[in-house]
């Protein structure tokens, strides 16, 4: 096995855990949003709790899919073509983390203080518990 064959499947292996962080954060998301709805019966706060929750796992997962781009990219086939391919991925998965962020803090990335996808998902689970 070559070095390019080796970095394609670190690649798969990235896009697998994204799709998986995917798919399992959303079943924890909405644990954590039926917690938050069985203690308050507030089906509005259950709800910010579930976008808040699975915004997070989104922003995550895009950051470990980013990952797997830039490794097939720069370690499999570094052409022109797939580095502006990949700057055009990364650029529409930015503007998605950028559009996600604002939708779920409600306020620029710029008027707040840097949070990540596992602090939305914290978050979330502590007004779960709190209720």
């Amino acid at each position: 096995m070559g070095f390019a064959e080796a970095m394609e499947h670190v690649a798969q292996l990235f896009e697998g855990i994204g799709a998986a962080v995917l798919l399992v954060g959303l079943f924890v998301a909405v644990g954590i949003s039926v917690r938050s709805w069985r203690r308050s019966r507030d089906g509005r706060q259950a709800y910010q709790v579930l976008r808040e929750a699975f915004g997070g796992v989104i922003l995550l997962g895009l950051e470990i899919l980013v990952a797997a781009d830039l490794v097939r990219t720069v370690a499999v086939a570094p052409t022109l073509e797939n580095v502006v391919i990949l700057g055009l991925i990364v650029l529409i998965r930015t503007f998605l983390s950028f559009s996600l962020e604002i939708e779920i803090e409600g306020v620029v990335p710029w008027r707040r203080a840097f949070t990540s996808g596992a602090t939305h998902i914290a978050r979330a689970a502590g007004r779960g518990e709190t209720g």
